[in-house]
């Protein structure tokens, strides 16, 4: 996407969304509240470090601190936030205590909306935590980095977020596993989906929306294409009328086959995205479930739950 990626492979996700999946001419702000909002995200970075000294004595707080961080940092971007929520106690109490969510991947806002919600440990490319400005949230929030180039990686990544929710936390993986622009969108790969299996866990999908002034799903923050970080948040920091919508559908049990788990988070987070599967784009076929640790299995031991097909 933004940066070239040493030893890609033939599996390496793509997608084919760019700047042309833009929209035409979006509402903007003026530059008094363009330098409003930056000022206010600078103030909201200047969070961190507090978070950070007070993470480990006082995990409360710093859960109570990275919303409130999170959320200001959302504002002072410009979007707004709603948060859809029709489960049931029951079905809310199964992943109270931890647990694996599942969500599409859009943009770097995904991460800054999600944790406005609810503070968790995030999956993400292994190079988000050089990132200018957002490197530093990343480390702050114990971002777990995945190298997509280094698929014999991939087992131990799998074993961290096993471990994560087994201690009661919760863990975001987004298993497109790159960006799509919000209207097309690919498959959810079954292979971080292991460590529920693995942990017992029950998995929450997570529906994740931008919309435009009229309610309308729109593409404008996308991080897609050739786009760099520094001109992606320059170009979203500048959009007016944004909305994020989050929506949580009712948690799917673990069961004991990842794919299956995939495909029903699949159906759980484009329920009603009014794309018939035929207008779909071709989905990208990398799987590494079934090349990358399959090939990792033959060369060295590992948990047989992670290394099945």
């Amino acid at each position: 996407m933004t940066q070239s990626i040493a030893h890609a492979h033939a599996w390496l996700p793509s997608s084919p969304c760019s700047d042309g999946c833009l929209p035409k001419n979006p509402p903007t702000v003026g530059r008094i509240v363009l330098v409003l909002r930056v000022v206010l995200a600078l103030l909201a970075f200047g969070l961190l470090p507090v978070l950070v000294v007070l993470g480990v004595p006082f995990p409360r707080v710093r859960r109570s601190l990275t919303r409130i961080g999170a959320r200001t940092l959302l504002f002072a971007i410009g979007i707004d936030l709603t948060v859809l929520d029709a489960r049931s106690e029951r079905e809310r109490s199964r992943t109270a205590a931890g647990a694996l969510h599942v969500a599409g991947h859009i943009s770097w806002t995904d991460v800054v909306v999600l944790t406005a919600v609810r503070p968790s440990t995030f999956v993400a490319r292994a190079d988000l935590i050089d990132w200018p400005v957002l490197g530093r949230l990343a480390r702050a929030m114990k971002v777990l980095p995945i190298d997509r180039a280094r698929l014999h990686q991939l087992p131990d990544v799998v074993d961290q977020v096993a471990d994560r929710v087994r201690a009661g936390g919760s863990v975001v993986v987004f298993p497109e596993a790159t960006t799509w622009c919000g209207r097309a969108y690919g498959s959810l790969r079954p292979a971080l989906l292991q460590a529920a299996i693995d942990s017992e866990t029950w998995v929450q999908p997570i529906r994740l929306r931008y919309l435009d002034r009229t309610g309308e799903q729109t593409t404008a923050t996308c991080f897609v294409g050739d786009e760099t970080i520094g001109a992606s948040i320059g170009r979203i920091f500048r959009l007016r009328g944004v909305r994020a919508e989050v929506e949580f559908t009712a948690p799917e049990a673990p069961g004991g086959d990842r794919r299956d788990l995939a495909r029903r988070c699949e159906v759980a987070i484009r329920r009603d995205d009014g794309v018939e599967p035929a207008e779909r784009p071709r989905k990208d076929v990398y799987d590494p479930s079934v090349h990358g640790v399959m090939a990792e299995a033959e060369r060295s031991p590992m948990s047989p739950t992670v290394a099945a097909a």
